[in-house]
């Protein structure tokens, strides 16, 4: 695979990650402020929740790429 290809799908993959990434942890701040915490609150659970996505993609990341050695 030449490397421009390798590049970007890297790239694409990369950014893929971070609108799954930012997406939930908007979502998880909107339903926060729907059932009534307050915007510090909010906002914190939305921040643990991007965390833990990047967590998990790059958890699956390392598997595939470990399975693909």
């Amino acid at each position: 695979m030449p490397l421009e290809a390798v590049v970007v799908l890297t790239v694409t993959v990369v950014a893929l990650a971070l609108l799954i990434a930012v997406l939930s942890a908007v979502t998880a701040v909107l339903l926060a402020r729907r059932s009534g915490t307050s915007t510090a609150a909010a906002l914190l659970r939305g921040g643990t929740a991007f965390g833990a996505v990047l967590s998990l993609l790059a958890l699956l990341a390392s598997t595939i790429a470990g399975l693909l050695r």
